[in-house]
């Protein structure tokens, strides 16, 4: 029997997957308990158009993704910090400040756990970090930390 899941299913499949099970096990639990449907033409046809719009969406969402991380990687994003006369910063440049400075410079608000730094920010200089987008999306920012 085909079935259509409605919700994912532990060692069976995820939400909206044709998968085939035995009779019973479709029957009696699964169509019960609202986590799948009968695979009927009807259904198959509300499967696909569902597929379909999910993937718009995904194309839109990539869309608008690219032109954040096209704006995100031109230019480099100018952080202040406190420093003493040898150049060396008071503290360090964290995440946070990192966050600040998108939405103050580049217009965009990103969540600061989702940025990286790749080198400990201790002096004046360049520096790069990584934005984590999710779904394998990321992209390297460059920081020129400036003194205040």
């Amino acid at each position: 029997m085909q079935v259509i899941l409605i919700q994912d299913v532990n060692n069976l499949g995820g939400t909206n997957e044709l998968v085939t099970v035995k009779n019973g096990y479709g029957r009696n639990y699964l169509i019960p308990s609202k986590l799948a449907i009968e695979a009927s033409p009807s259904n198959l046809k509300m499967l696909q158009e569902k597929l379909k719009q999910q993937a718009k969406k995904e194309a839109k969402l990539l869309a608008e993704l690219n032109s954040v991380i096209a704006v995100l990687q031109n230019g480099a994003l100018k952080i202040g910090a406190k420093t003493g006369t040898t150049g060396k910063i008071f503290g360090s440049v964290t995440s946070v400040q990192i966050a600040r400075a998108i939405k103050e410079q580049k217009g965009y608000e990103i969540d600061r756990r989702r940025i990286t730094i790749l080198d400990e920010i201790k002096e004046l200089g360049n520096y790069k970090a990584k934005i984590d987008f999710g779904n394998g999306n990321e992209t390297e920012i460059e920081l020129e930390v400036i003194a205040e």
